[in-house]
């Protein structure tokens, strides 16, 4: 696995300093370590398998950890980088159907950043064929299967920091106007079914 540049370099309310550590060393740490520890798997003994404790339990777990590391990372730095506001296309018809209106939805995602320790999430529920957010405290924790991800917040304070100390709020009402709608619906037409012809309207208002 490679590390993903970002493309961008600063957003509006997010310095470059900001976005180059949490890129370069705690997103490009992840990648790096799910590399050492499938390096590891490759030769691990499983005569020794035990749920108490074994090489091949932590190894794996660990594993799970790192991979969720990275790729919420990846959602999230991708999922940034435009306009914010009210989307149009494929998601505003989601947002809209299951949450009622946009800024129900927002108002409710936004105060999930409040309530997270690590992650918020808006996803797709193949089950019940809805739009639902999720809180992930830790990378594999909270994680629901049988959905598709289409929004990703980072609420660890390393993700803010440097530029907002300790105003989360404002960090998040900045987070929300980056969103990039144009990302997010090209999300929605490669894996929610009935989604994937559409011709969308992408940017954000």
């Amino acid at each position: 696995m490679e590390v993903k540049p970002l493309k961008y370099s600063k957003l509006d309310g997010l310095s470059e300093k900001q976005l180059k550590e949490h890129h370069d060393v705690l997103y490009a740490g992840y990648v790096k370590k799910y590399n050492e520890i499938n390096e590891k798997l490759s030769g691990v003994d499983l005569t020794t398998a035990n749920a108490t404790y074994s090489d091949l339990r932590e190894l794996t777990i660990e594993k799970g950890f790192a991979l969720n590391g990275v790729v919420l990372h990846e959602y999230y730095f991708e999922g940034m980088g435009g306009q914010g506001g009210v989307p149009t296309g494929s998601i505003a018809e989601l947002i809209n159907k299951n949450f009622g209106s946009f800024d129900a939805w927002s108002e409710q995602f936004k105060a999930l950043g409040m309530t997270a320790r690590g992650w918020v999430v808006l996803a797709y529920n193949f089950d019940t064929k809805k739009l639902e957010n999720y809180i992930c405290d830790v990378h594999n924790q909270g994680g629901v299967w049988n959905t598709t991800t289409l929004v990703v917040m980072d609420v660890y304070e390393h993700a803010y920091f440097i530029d907002y100390a300790t105003k989360r709020a404002d960090y998040i009402e900045k987070y929300m106007a980056n969103i990039d709608w144009e990302e997010v619906n090209k999300r929605v037409s490669s894996n929610i079914p009935g989604y994937q012809t559409e011709n969308n309207n992408n940017e954000g208002e």
